[in-house]
């Protein structure tokens, strides 16, 4: 079943972003109070996160098949995606990964640019970059937030609010869970992934209930321009194993991290040579809200 627009986007701090919203339903949104139902047993959620390197291998060979079957086997319910092309060019055959992988795993997505240019051709479709969230719960919200960022796409960048942090919530069996994927800066100077951690605090102390943030963080949990997120967060797989590169993984950059008010049961690095990263899949459980 192909998924159907259902809802408008609410677009948050970026109202001229394009971004698309899929999914076929929505169920009836948790009261939205300030403390979970002690009385309420815990609802489990799966979540992963994987940078799919636009549909490319650690082969460097494009097949968005085996992409979505490394997802697939994942078996999660809500799952952030990095580096995820939209007809940007032949590397990817212009497809759009987004809905395309979608409608293979018969998930809602939320696609949140990073950047959005111009067709390549005359007769072609905006060429965007970005970030996205699938997922198997019904989205109530999403949003492109602006966080700082150092482009890519220009010459002699300056750091300057930039959109391509996704937020979707999600209503987990009456549990209205924030989800939000991101990818930082790779650069070697951590001052630019400092101010995205900052920016990216500010949107979350917006929010309140279960938040879930993953994302390619392009440096491990131990690095210092993190730390300001583990006064809010906690990493959900401390002890978890490397995740780039692919083959042989000497760094755990790729993160799921979770707010206090949600448990974890368990979370592992998953061995896959579908991109040049390894996926991380985390098993958590949410509280619906106080009534």
């Amino acid at each position: 079943m192909t998924p159907r627009f259902r809802r408008p986007v609410r677009t948050g701090r970026v109202a001229a972003v394009l971004a698309a919203v899929l999914f076929t339903a929505t169920a009836p949104a948790a009261a939205d109070d300030d403390a979970p139902d002690s009385r309420a047993p815990a609802v489990p959620l799966r979540v992963a996160t994987y940078n799919i390197h636009a549909g490319a291998g650690q082969d460097q060979v494009f097949d968005l098949d085996r992409t979505a079957a490394a997802l697939r086997d994942l078996h999660a319910d809500v799952i952030g995606l990095q580096e995820v092309d939209v007809h940007w060019g032949a590397r990817s055959a212009f497809v759009d990964e987004a809905r395309a992988l979608a409608e293979k795993l018969r998930m809602r997505v939320f696609f949140a640019p990073i950047y959005d240019l111009e067709p390549a051709g005359e007769d072609g479709e905006r060429r965007q970059f970005g970030v996205a969230v699938l997922s198997r719960h019904p989205v109530l919200h999403a949003d492109n937030h602006e966080i700082t960022r150092l482009s890519t796409q220009t010459p002699d960048p300056v750091p300057a609010p930039a959109p391509g942090f996704a937020e979707v919530v999600v209503n987990v069996r009456g549990a209205r869970v924030h989800v939000y994927s991101t990818h930082l800066d790779y650069r070697a100077d951590p001052s630019i992934r400092a101010a995205q951690v900052a920016d990216m605090l500010d949107v979350l102390a917006a929010d309140r209930g279960p938040r879930i943030l993953v994302g390619d963080f392009n440096a491990e949990a131990t690095a210092p321009e993190l730390a300001p997120l583990w006064r809010t967060l906690r990493d959900a797989a401390p002890g978890g194993g490397g995740t780039f590169p692919a083959a042989d993984p000497v760094k755990r950059i790729d993160l799921v991290t979770v707010s206090p008010d949600v448990g974890v049961a368990g979370a592992r690095t998953v061995a896959t040579e579908a991109s040049d990263h390894r996926p991380v899949v985390a098993d958590l459980r949410v509280h619906r809200r106080g009534r």
